[in-house]
Parts: C-alpha cells; sequence; structure tokens
C-alpha cells in the first residue's frame, strides 16, 4: 500500500497532514504502508514519524532536517567537502564578538556577504561593502536576535557576472537554468527580483555543476531541491561553487506550478517503481 501526504499526489491511500500535527490515526496508516510519498511543506514531526516508521519514503528530507537553514547548509558543505565559497558561521551576535575582540582583522576584504539564517529568493542576503554597513547589518541581526530569530554567516564574495545557475533536482530529472541581470546594485540573481532565466548558454558549465550536484545527492540522499551554484568570472576553468540548497522553490523556472507538479508525479511513479514495490 501506497500512503500519500502530498495534496497533488493519489496514491493507495491519501492523507493531509496540512496546519496540524500527525496524530496516533497517521501512525497506523504509516506503519501498515509499503511507502509514503511526502508533502514538499512536510513538518518535522511527520518526517520523523515517517521516517522512524516505515523504510520507503519520497523525498528524503534527512538532510534538510539535519542540516536546517543557511547555517546548517554550510556545515553540510564543510562536512562533505564540496567547493563552496569561503565560510565563516555564526549561531549568535556574542560569537561574533567574542572573536573581533580577538582578532579584529579576521573579517574578509571588502566587498564580502552576509547572511541571515532564514530566508529565500535573496531575502536576508546582503553584500557589505564597508564597515559602516557591516555595522548595519549587524545591528539588524541583534534586533532579529532579541525576537529569537539568530543565526547568520560571513562568505566570501564571488564575483560572477551577475548570474547563477539554479539546478532542481526531482528525483532522476535534473533540471538547470542561468539566472541573470544586469543591474550592478544588486547581486543576486533571483527570478523572483527580475533575473532572466536562460537554459543554453556555457552548456559545459551547466553539465559541470549538475554532476557536482548529483555526486552530491548521492552522498546525502537529497532528491527534491532546487541548488544554487556560482561559477567565478575571474577564472579561466572555474569550479562549481554550492552556494545554497532551497527546499522551496519556484515554479517559474518549469513554466508555472501546473508543468513542475506534473514533472513531479512522473517521477514519483518513477521513484516507486524503483522500489519494486508492484
Amino acid at each position: 500500500m501506497i500512503l500519500s501526504f502530498h495534496p497533488c499526489f493519489e496514491a493507495d491511500e491519501n492523507r493531509l497532514c496540512a496546519g496540524r500535527l500527525p496524530d496516533e490515526k497517521d501512525l497506523a496508516r504509516i506503519r501498515s504502508a509499503d511507502s509514503v510519498i511526502l508533502p514538499q511543506g512536510c513538518s518535522k514531526e511527520l518526517y520523523r514519524m515517517v521516517s522512524r516508521n516505515c523504510a520507503r519514503f519520497f523525498p528524503d528530507y534527512t538532510a534538510r532536517f539535519a542540516y536546517p537553514g543557511k547555517l546548517g547548509q554550510a556545515r553540510l558543505f564543510l562536512e562533505t567537502g564540496v567547493c563552496h565559497p569561503d565560510t565563516q558561521i555564526f549561531e549568535r551576535f556574542s560569537d561574533y564578538a567574542e572573536i573581533y575582540k580577538k582578532n579584529a582583522r579576521f573579517l574578509p576584504s571588502y566587498p564580502f556577504v552576509l547572511k541571515m539564517d532564514w530566508g529565500g529568493e535573496g531575502d536576508n542576503v546582503h553584500l557589505i561593502a564597508s564597515a559602516n554597513e557591516l555595522e548595519h547589518r549587524l545591528g539588524q541581526v541583534k534586533a532579529y536576535e532579541a525576537t529569537g530569530q539568530q543565526g547568520f554567516l560571513i562568505q566570501r564574495y564571488i564575483p560572477s557576472g551577475f548570474r547563477s545557475l539554479r539546478i532542481v533536482v526531482i528525483y532522476r530529472r535534473h533540471e538547470s537554468y542561468w539566472r541573470s541581470h544586469d543591474q550592478p546594485g544588486n547581486f543576486c540573481a533571483s527570478l523572483s527580483k527580475g533575473a532572466r532565466m536562460d537554459r543554453i548558454s556555457d552548456p559545459g558549465l551547466q553539465e559541470r555543476a549538475v554532476q557536482a550536484v548529483s555526486a552530491f545527492c548521492v552522498k546525502t540522499g537529497i532528491n527534491l531541491a532546487g541548488f544554487d551554484m556560482l561559477f567565478s568570472s575571474e577564472e579561466k576553468q572555474p569550479v562549481p561553487l554550492f552556494l545554497e540548497i532551497n527546499y522551496f522553490f519556484g515554479r517559474k523556472g518549469f513554466g508555472g506550478s501546473e508543468a513542475y507538479y506534473a514533472l513531479l508525479i512522473e517521477q514519483i511513479h518513477r521513484w516507486i517503481a524503483d522500489q519494486k514495490i508492484r
């Protein structure tokens, strides 16, 4: 029996867990299922219940919950040894202040990037070009921390010609496209912020990035996510750099939600076939 918690995938049995915690009835059905299909907005509680009581489930969100937020992703990149911009992680502002007291020169040279631990599509990501800008953003960090949101990282800025590569992994399907713009004051290349999509340019670089992401997914088990990759525009033979993992990602690159869900359902069926459940 295939059990689906995804509102867009019809299985032998469907249950919805949106807006509520999983209960004993959910647990009973999970234990009797051969496999479980999870929603993209899966809660930690539902994931834990499924992963502890059913051997086969899709998507695999082990890395998502073991390495949460931008800080968690930075740790995952470090632990797996993939190429990524040099990064310093701070769980709270006091960690930064303590290091700064000991060594005021530990910061990278300007400009560099400061990212808070939450937000997507370029939100809460700032290019720091001066000490005044850094002081302003650290003030925001402290203000957010007072509300219970904490954690930020400082990352080396990689000149990339105002473009980034998005690679979306949907089980065995990989979709890649550039996002680029010509707005010097905006260093984030995001479709939601007006960037242009380009599937054709530099196919060799795209293929190298897809290979790197594929190998990373084998290591981590990730099988549904959007990866943001960078290539330095200052290197003759740049390597693909891992920037972020997006477990929630926009659908514009697929032509809209309808096209995306058609592709997702196709790949879920392929995953089910590979499990040899039927």
